[in-house]
């Protein structure tokens, strides 16, 4: 049983940045993108706030959206990293299972990274994330680093899109061919 506590909001200020590009895509209808919520069961309560401080997993979640950009389905994982080394611990292998039946199932899966020291965000394919997660298995070291990454794939803001990941997912769509 997973419990989490006041440090399950590290990524909130990054989802809601998606969050705001998601709602500007629909917007546009260039793509229908929602957040899934993470089911919890809360354990403890502050009676002031009523906010849930303490609480477990009730099951293993699969990824934080799933969506459609123009009738290709996506499904994707927001990290953020603090340092120039992404721990793949960050991922967990029931993650990598269910990306791996999306795209098996003709979907585009993805994490975006936010690298918070560069205030960079990172489109990384699943293809690559999957090297990455096979390679462990040869006895390389359990993360990969920020010079690793391909330029191309760094996402830019573009207008009230603060984290336009649309055009990644394109150049990821023509590599596929």
């Amino acid at each position: 049983m997973a419990t989490w506590n006041s440090r399950g909001l590290r990524g909130s200020t990054f989802e809601e940045l998606i969050n705001m590009t998601n709602d500007l895509y629909a917007e546009k209808s260039l793509a229908l993108v929602q957040k899934i919520p993470t089911p919890i069961t809360p354990i403890e309560i502050d009676k002031q706030s009523r906010h849930i401080t303490l609480a477990y997993f009730e099951k293993d979640s699969t990824v934080d959206y799933i969506g459609v950009v123009q009738g290709i389905p996506i499904c994707f994982d927001a990290k953020e990293c603090h340092t120039d080394t992404f721990p793949m611990q960050n991922i967990h292998e029931h993650q990598v299972n269910f990306m791996e039946k999306f795209e098996k199932q003709g979907g585009v899966s993805f994490l975006l990274i936010y690298f918070t020291a560069r205030n960079e965000f990172y489109y990384l394919p699943f293809r690559v994330l999957k090297q990455y997660v096979d390679r462990i298995g040869e006895g390389h070291a359990k993360n990969f680093k920020y010079a690793e990454l391909d330029p191309k794939y760094f996402v830019k803001p573009e207008g009230a899109a603060l984290v336009h990941y649309l055009e990644a997912i394109n150049m990821d769509l023509v590599e596929r061919k």
